[in-house]
């Protein structure tokens, strides 16, 4: 009967339609939620493994006891050279020999998705765990070179997914709004609230893989370690005094020989981790784009994606933020190998390494949550914040040598560890939160992220080749660096606040081959509005749109393309 089949196919008399919007949008946001913690967690186990890891094995390969009776005849010493060469090294070959670098990155992001070049990044860290089983030439640096290729791809993707996640969470707290579900443009700094909270809990939680590096001298290696009166008895002169990595350090550091069976129980809990990592991005990360735009991403050609990333840089905001990306690298590896070493283990002994590493990370991770302040202050106060107190660390490390041996600078060096903890953290925060700022764009996100890395990866490098230096030539080009950063930053905001003209890529409309019901005419297309926009249509040839900068206090789109 016609009242029966009502009763089935009509509306739940309890039905309340808002309400169940409500629920889904809710379920939504949470979900975002659940993927910024999940990528960062598994960020945090894969550097934390890795670190960790290179670190311990780093130490046992020194000691010559430990290389002449468990490998007397593989020359331990030139693999760990050829390790760290191909991990230092790769990205920057890879501009050299091959379109690498900057646009290997977007280039597999694009291919395999956000949230699997995550995943495949993740992999090969963990296949350069297993290959520390069998220590051997071609187990070792075939798997760093692997590391090199994929450090760039991994942070620009990762820099990328989180930016994008706080995109995504702001279109599920204003679903209601009509430029939402007209899927049009938002207005410009809508996103800057969750961008500042998402990348703030990403490195909160990334800072602390400095701590969970410390696990496996803390809990394994310590034990076999000589005190500092053996292992510095050789060592006359630290800090600003100090040439090269710490002369004159003793050649056996290892009072007892780990047994081959304890060091696998410890490779085995690293591999578990980094398998952990693993399934955290697989099955709790979720995608960063939709199908449809993913198809758009892949479709512009191979040869835009090859050229974008250089093209981006005509753009002065981000040539004007190089120096910042250049002594990001130089930082974060100066306080894991010059810092730690030629101050703090130099006056300390390498028991207590991991100490000065852990005040680094905890106070790193601690003082992430500073970059809160951008909800309400400027957005130039990290980055300047955290380079004043930068240059007051290199100043007093500059005039400073401790004794070798007093233990009596333990205080001074834990405080310097804990105050360029909080340097690092508003410089890491406050550049990626200022990336997304500035190129809300989801068509441009993985090419300026790319760009930042690889800049980092280029000065990682640097400090590779300079580890021979005096530590005063070492001191004063980081300063000098950090000093032109912050005045290049400051240029370019004034030029911001003034609105001068910027100059950006045109982003090419996607060109499908694909027959299928979704793409049956040409302009059925899922690309961003701001192409159609543009009237940017079958311009193929056409390399760039101009216009000027709109005046009053509205600050021009990343949709219009601006001259510098």
């Amino acid at each position: 009967p016609p009242s029966q089949l009502d009763d089935f196919v009509g509306a739940h008399p309890d039905y309340d339609e808002e309400e169940e919007e409500q629920k889904y949008f809710r379920r939504k946001r949470l979900g975002v939620v659940k993927n910024v913690v999940a990528s960062s967690l598994a960020l945090t186990l894969t550097y934390g493994v890795y670190l960790g890891l290179l670190q311990m094995q780093l130490i046992l390969h020194y000691d010559e006891t430990y290389r002449e009776v468990k490998y007397s005849n593989i020359q331990l010493e030139d693999i760990d050279r050829k390790v760290l060469m191909g991990i230092n090294i790769t990205p920057v070959a890879a501009l050299l020999y091959t379109p690498a670098a900057d646009t290997f990155p977007p280039r597999l992001a694009r291919f395999f998705g956000t949230k699997w070049a995550m995943f495949l990044a993740v992999g090969i860290y963990a296949l350069f765990v297993s290959s520390n089983y069998w220590e051997r030439y071609y187990t070792l640096v075939p798997s760093a070179v692997a590391i090199g290729v994929a450090i760039v791809p991994l942070w620009a993707a990762t820099g990328n997914y989180i930016t994008r996640m706080a995109q995504k969470y702001y279109e599920y707290v204003s679903y209601k709004e009509e430029h939402v579900q007209e899927e049009e443009r938002a207005p410009r700094g809508a996103f800057n609230t969750y961008i500042i909270v998402f990348q703030t809990v990403f490195y909160t939680c990334f800072h602390l893989s400095f701590v969970c590096a410390q696990m496996p001298m803390l809990f394994f290696l310590n034990n076999y370690l000589y005190q500092l009166n053996h292992t510095l008895a050789g060592v006359k002169h630290c800090g600003t005094l100090s040439h090269g990595t710490l002369p004159g350090f003793n050649k056996t550091v290892l009072q007892s020989l780990p047994r081959s069976v304890n060091l696998i129980i410890v490779e085995s809990a690293l591999m578990a981790a980094s398998f952990l990592a693993m399934l955290l991005v697989l099955v709790l990360c979720g995608s960063a784009y939709r199908p449809t735009e993913e198809i758009d991403l892949r479709s512009i050609g191979w040869g835009n994606i090859f050229q974008l990333p250089f093209k981006h840089m005509r753009d002065y905001r981000l040539r004007h933020l190089l120096p910042f990306f250049i002594y990001s690298g130089f930082e974060v590896l100066f306080v894991c190998t010059g810092f730690t070493l030629n101050y703090g283990v130099c006056a300390l002994g390498l028991e207590k390494l991991a100490d000065l590493l852990m005040a680094y990370g905890f106070s790193a991770s601690a003082c992430s949550s500073l970059a809160l302040c951008m909800l309400r202050l400027r957005r130039q106060v990290p980055l300047l914040a955290g380079g004043l107190v930068h240059t007051a660390l290199l100043v007093t490390l500059f005039c400073w040598a401790p004794e070798p041996r007093h233990l009596a600078q333990a205080p001074l060096l834990y405080a310097i560890a804990m105050l360029w903890g909080l340097g690092s953290a508003l410089n890491k925060t406050g550049i990626s939160i200022l990336l997304g700022m500035l190129y809300e764009d989801k068509e441009r996100q993985d090419f300026i992220f790319t760009v930042y890395h690889w800049w980092q990866a280029v000065a990682i490098f640097a400090v590779y080749l300079w580890s021979g230096l005096p530590m005063k030539a070492k001191l004063s080009i980081m300063l000098l660096t950090l000093w032109a950063a912050v005045g290049s930053y400051v240029w370019m905001e004034r030029k911001v606040g003034r609105h001068v003209a910027y100059r950006l890529p045109r982003i090419p409309r996607p060109h499908h081959t694909v027959c299928g019901y979704r793409y049956l005419e040409e302009d059925d297309s899922d690309e961003p509005g701001s192409e159609a926009e543009q009237g940017g249509g079958g311009g193929g040839d056409e390399e760039e749109h101009q216009a000027e900068a709109s005046g009053g206090d509205k600050l021009p789109n990343d949709s219009e393309q601006h001259l510098d």
